[in-house]
């Protein structure tokens, strides 16, 4: 007798600042899944004009680039030295890529969905989701990964406040990964994570 085809089954990816959630993304794309990048789609909504000029309304030229377009970079060290900047980033961009995500959301594709969001649970897609992953890494590894894009450690200090504390996202997690070591130890986690998120996606909806 043939297994059930799997439901498509959304799954939240959590974790602290640089702990390698798009590392564990890409494994479980490799496996088959698909995965939604916020970080992605934002980009993609910063190159809108209207998006654009409404940014460069609010933060003034110097986010702009000498072409016209975001500069990411300058963008984020504003937005992210005041609370009140960042929140007035987020009110113009987040509602586009949120739309983005529900278009995926309702779109067919594969069994899994991963949603690599940074701010799940604080936007409120966690309660979508059918299980939430945390990836742990130790603050070595994060400081380490964190120092190759260029940041201090109290910039990743400070860029974490405006976010859930790791401990209780993980309390929270259905599933918790330990990120330490070479990338192969991490493929294998995400190979069995994949086999198990089947196995649910596969198991009668609750009632």
């Amino acid at each position: 007798m043939s297994r059930p085809r799997p439901r498509r089954f959304v799954v939240g990816l959590l974790g602290g600042i640089a702990s390698g959630k798009s590392t564990l993304a890409a494994e479980l794309a490799a496996c088959g899944a698909e995965v939604v990048d916020a970080d992605a789609l934002a980009h993609l909504c910063l190159e809108r004009p209207d998006i654009r000029g409404r940014v460069k309304a609010r933060f003034g030229a110097e986010v702009l680039a000498a072409d016209g377009s975001i500069d990411r970079k300058a963008l984020a060290a504003v937005a992210f030295a005041d609370a009140g900047d960042r929140r007035d980033l987020e009110a113009i961009v987040h509602p586009c890529v949120r739309r983005q995500i529900e278009a995926r959301l309702a779109a067919r594709g594969p069994a899994l969905l991963v949603l690599d969001v940074p701010l799940l649970e604080e936007s409120g897609l966690a309660e979508v989701c059918d299980a939430t992953i945390f990836l742990e890494a130790p603050l070595r590894a994060r400081l380490a990964r964190a120092a190759s894009r260029g940041w201090s450690a109290q910039e990743l200090r400070r860029r974490e406040a405006s976010q859930t504390p790791p401990e209780a996202k993980k309390a929270r997690a259905d599933f918790v990964v330990r990120n330490e070591g070479p990338r192969a130890r991490l493929r294998l986690a995400a190979r069995r994570l994949h086999a198990d998120l089947l196995d649910r996606a596969r198991a009668p909806r609750e009632r």
